[in-house]
């Protein structure tokens, strides 16, 4: 089979063409714009995505309503509340297009349903959900052990184009930075 999603979902796992027919049947092609919510604080998430093009990010929003951005999610990435979609509770995480957007929704319980007869779909939720995690446990290594420099250098890494791509209040905001503090690291002669 000549699809890009399924050699992508056979990376994480093997996955047969008549699973990638069935994970179809229950997921849709959906477009986001820029700064459309694709899931909301308090929200109970029923769906998850796999991000295909653009930036989208997750953040938190203190009782001053500044924002902190959790993550920034590039293409072939999964987006979702996960911890809301397990427990079926409200969301304490906004996602939102950060740029204009494509994904496939995937409905969720439809999902687990189809793990719980199928071996195959099973083993690759578990490596998706070992995926996010290792990616989880990087980003808190990060923010413990990486100075905002470091940080800003590992994100350019992974995302050589980020500056292009998001506002650079965007990029300090994930980094736990201000902006000033990003600017200066942007500016500074060592940094290459």
């Amino acid at each position: 089979m000549e699809n890009k999603n399924y050699r992508f979902l056979n990376t994480i796992s093997p996955v047969s063409e008549s699973l990638f027919k069935r994970l179809q049947n229950i997921s849709s092609f959906k477009s986001f714009k820029k700064d459309d919510v694709v899931t909301n604080f308090c929200e109970v998430p029923t769906k998850a995505y796999l991000l295909v093009d653009g930036v989208m990010r997750a953040f938190i929003q203190d009782d001053d309503g500044k924002e902190y951005n959790k993550n920034i999610f590039t293409p072939m990435s999964f987006v979702a509340s996960f911890t809301s979609l397990i427990h079926n509770k409200p969301s304490n995480l906004c996602y939102q297009a950060l740029t204009n957007c494509k994904t496939f929704e995937l409905d969720y319980g439809m999902f687990l349903s189809i793990c719980k007869e199928d071996l195959q779909a099973s083993l690759l939720y578990i490596k998706v959900l070992e995926r996010i995690f290792v990616t989880y446990e990087k980003r808190n290594l990060e923010l413990l052990s990486l100075d905002a420099t470091q940080r800003y250098e590992q994100l350019r890494s992974r995302i050589p184009n980020i500056d292009a791509l998001i506002p650079q209040y965007q990029i300090a905001s994930y980094l736990n930075i201000t902006p000033v503090q990003l600017s200066r690291i942007r500016n500074s002669p060592q940094k290459n």
